[in-house]
């Protein structure tokens, strides 16, 4: 989890945070999907989920999907390269799932994914969800993304929404 410092801004009063978890020349943002960078990041990532999941298995959202009102994606940059991306659908009033966790080949093992995840979850707590769902392939390329959702709290789970039970997929929870 990330650490947060709250402290009142002597002057206005307004209440600030320094998240420890962001290093100094990153930035997380609500992403519109309008750079060609965020395009080429979430390109590969199709490229991946088609290459390593049989395609009635693939169920990564592309870039029109992304842009559903339902769907909030960050994005986490280092000054103008964009090292990941992830979103959050919301699935009810009490349910969330998250969509499309990506790093960049250059950015994997600097915790760029755990820095996403925390920003999902934390979105989550703060809209009421009871309940974050996810859905990752079974396949060895998904193990890291499934050790990454067990450390923070995932188990596993039946399908949810209008997944079906498939061989190829690994379905999480996490009760917020």
């Amino acid at each position: 989890m990330a650490r947060t410092d709250r402290h009142r801004a002597p002057a206005d009063g307004v209440v600030g945070w320094h998240d420890w978890s962001v290093q100094p020349a990153e930035r997380i943002e609500i992403d519109d999907l309008s750079r060609a960078e965020v395009h080429s990041l979430l390109d590969g990532h199709l490229a991946d989920m088609h290459a390593t999941s049989p395609r009635d298995s693939v169920h990564a959202l592309d870039v029109a999907a992304l842009a559903h009102p339902a769907v909030t994606v960050w994005t986490l940059w280092e000054r103008d390269d964009v090292l990941g991306c992830a979103a959050l659908k919301e699935l009810s009033s009490t349910e969330g799932e998250i969509k499309s966790m990506r790093t960049s080949p250059s950015a994997r093992g600097r915790g760029v994914a755990t820095r996403l995840l925390t920003t999902v979850i934390e979105e989550a707590r703060r809209r009421g969800y009871s309940r974050l769902n996810l859905e990752t392939g079974t396949q060895e390329f998904f193990a890291p993304a499934r050790r990454l959702y067990e450390r923070h709290g995932f188990v596993p789970c039946a399908p949810f929404a209008d997944y079906r039970p498939d061989p190829h997929s690994a379905f999480f929870t996490l009760t917020l």
